[in-house]
């Protein structure tokens, strides 16, 4: 049974930066990718960034240049570190990881930016 773990959400600033972790229950190097979704109040779940076991990275629109995708291999994590966050970036982020046909979902984390 994959679990993912997020935390790091919360309430920040215009302009504040917030990282977020998503914590894998065993080895992260089994999965094809892993990545962000988010979903705002409503509107329609929206892919954020993913990183592939390549290590290769890919970003919505919206966040490119903002938002950045890690891995950590070891700590079996992988992180989104937000800067420049905006209003609009307000949402439920939800952590996810891919395994040829089968996805995992973690229980999302809230993050909510002020204006």
């Amino acid at each position: 049974q994959v679990q993912l773990v997020e935390s790091g959400g919360g309430l920040v600033q215009y302009g504040g930066s917030l990282r977020l972790s998503c914590a894998a229950s065993g080895s992260i190097l089994r999965f094809n990718a892993m990545g962000w979704y988010r979903q705002a109040p409503q509107k329609e779940r929206e892919l954020v960034a993913t990183i592939t076991s390549n290590g290769n990275t890919n970003y919505v629109d919206s966040v490119k240049g903002r938002f950045t995708i890690s891995r950590d291999n070891a700590k079996n994590t992988v992180y989104l570190l937000m800067n420049s966050l905006k209003p609009e970036d307000t949402a439920v982020y939800y952590c996810y990881a891919r395994n040829f046909g089968s996805v995992y979902w973690g229980q999302g984390t809230q993050v909510t930016v002020s204006s």
